[in-house]
């Protein structure tokens, strides 16, 4: 088989040649960089961000800054429980000056990582199609009440990590459906039919992924110049997308 016809050729000279246009560089550590800039600038005891887990059924912290940071990194609770859980559930930021006298807290919880918080200011991690997680902040340094600035400072935070986790998501998702799909392609199967085939019987999103995912894959055998200009029509279609979701929010 011709290096142009093999599937791990292909794929391998795709990841090299587009991989680092839509892939934030640095995925982990611009969100382990956004949870320390946000205690930092609230002078806050500790920051976390958690993420619904695929089925949505728990939420994961993924990364965490500051006191209890090693014990809450990679906890998982029920995706209902404690204040992150109310947040993630309700769509709804929320500022608790006083934790013990809120019942929506988990101490058990808190007490796991050896952190028990006075306050938490909470916001959800979210895109114009869903809630992704929740980012906190715990023990802000000046203990009085939460004002609508400290809220909009904290959804400057909440929007950069959404943005980077989306844009993630998006691009493994577009690498899974390639594996799949060349992972149930025969010698005698172009892996282009068989994504085309998986575009016309997945359901949404999975569809629109997956017929995404055979653009690519046909992209990957064009030339450099020819994918050069395909990323540069999609960026420009991307920021036209953007700018007509901002003209709508206005």
């Amino acid at each position: 088989m011709s290096p142009r016809r093999d599937p791990v050729t292909t794929l391998a000279r795709l990841a090299a040649d587009l991989g680092v246009s839509f892939l934030p560089a640095g995925h982990q550590e611009l969100l382990r960089s956004i949870t320390e800039a946000a205690r930092r600038l609230f002078e806050a005891g500790a920051c976390s961000i958690a993420l619904l887990t695929d089925d949505g059924a728990e939420l994961q912290f993924i990364t965490a800054s500051g006191a209890g940071a090693d014990a809450v990194t990679e906890m998982r609770i029920p995706a209902g429980q404690g204040i992150a859980g109310w947040v993630v559930m309700s769509g709804q930021a929320i500022a608790v000056d006083d934790v013990a006298q809120d019942p929506r807290f988990a101490a058990t919880v808190a007490q796991a990582t050896g952190y028990v918080p006075r306050s938490i200011l909470a916001m959800p991690l979210e895109t114009a199609r869903r809630v992704l997680g929740v980012i906190e902040v715990l023990d802000r340094a000046e203990h009085r009440a939460a004002t609508n600035r400290d809220m909009e400072l904290l959804g400057v935070f909440a929007a950069q990590a959404a943005l980077a986790i989306e844009s993630s998501t998006v691009f493994n998702d577009l690498g899974r459906f390639l594996l799949e799909a060349w992972a149930g392609a025969s010698t005698d199967t172009d892996l282009a039919d068989r994504l085309r085939r998986h575009a016309s019987t997945a359901p949404q999103p999975r569809k629109d992924m997956a017929e995404i995912a055979g653009l690519f894959y046909e992209l990957g055998q064009s030339s450099a110049s020819e994918r050069r200009l395909a990323a540069r029509v999609l960026r420009e279609v991307l920021a036209y997308t953007r700018d007509r979701s901002t003209g709508d929010d206005d």
